[in-house]
């Protein structure tokens, strides 16, 4: 009797204790992919980005989250009269202009 119950025992003992081993359950999972997918969605309303431009950006997120969350940020800001703010990309900081004397110093190396 005692062999028959020892198998049994040493599949509960191992199956309680995988939330110590860290795998997450899939309600888990799909509760933190949902909360992602609206954050994204929320910053890319804030960042004046459409919801196209974020689905682009954002392949791997839900959409149907990400939508959620640009859609509640949308509601946000026209409630309390938030403006969007653009982010600052890569490009634009790139082509920023420069004063005289970075141009100067720039050129001079070429002139060498």
């Amino acid at each position: 009797m005692l062999c028959r119950l020892c198998p049994l025992l040493l599949a509960t003992l191992v199956l309680a204790g995988c939330d110590m081993l860290g795998i997450e359950p899939a309600s888990q999972l799909a509760a933190k992919r949902e909360a992602e997918g609206r954050a994204i969605g929320a910053a890319c309303r804030h960042a004046a980005r459409s919801i196209e431009a974020c689905y682009e950006l954002n392949k791997r997120a839900d959409k149907a989250a990400v939508f959620a969350g640009w859609r509640e940020m949308e509601d946000y800001m026209r409630e309390n009269k938030i403006q969007a703010q653009p982010a600052a990309t890569s490009t634009a900081v790139a082509e920023a202009p420069k004063d005289a004397e970075e141009e100067a110093e720039a050129e001079a190396p070429a002139k060498r």
